[in-house]
């Protein structure tokens, strides 16, 4: 028999859920507003990386490295007024390089990370989205159903 694991009800936050996701959901919107593209971090960080890795003249947008600037200063910004989550990882380096390939094929094949999608993708009703953002959900929730009963 599985043992499935009891929800922990005194960290559960619905008010900072809430906030959070208004927050991402403003900032894609206001993203879309002001650039007329989909704030997916995949197509913002593989913009400058193909111009550094490629050495090419192209210039990245502004835009594309102010996004990526905010990504990381976010913790930066967070310690001024709180201590950072504690992070914990089950797992070596090779499966989180493995794992991390494993995702940069999947957004490339699928035309999109889930940010793109979930976020952008489903408000915008793309039909594209519709389809994968269920599919992930079903691979995340088969992932971790087999790495933490059958593993």
């Amino acid at each position: 028999m599985i043992d499935l694991p009891r929800i922990a009800w005194d960290l559960f936050t619905p008010w900072n859920a809430l906030a959070g996701g208004a927050l991402i959901g403003a900032s894609a919107a206001l993203y879309l507003l002001g650039n007329g593209r989909i704030a997916g971090i995949t197509g913002i960080v593989a913009s400058p990386l193909q111009a550094l890795l490629s050495r090419s003249s192209m210039v990245p947008e502004r835009t594309r490295l102010a996004f990526l600037a905010g990504l990381l200063l976010a913790p930066v910004v967070w310690r001024l007024f709180a201590a950072l989550p504690a992070a914990t990882l089950d797992a070596g380096p090779m499966l989180l390089v493995a794992g991390g390939l494993l995702v940069g094929f999947g957004t490339r094949l699928g035309g999109g990370c889930t940010s793109g999608h979930g976020v952008c993708g489903l408000a915008r009703l793309s039909r594209r989205s519709l389809v994968s953002v269920p599919i992930f959900m079903a691979a995340a929730f088969a992932t971790v159903f087999v790495t933490r009963h059958l593993a």
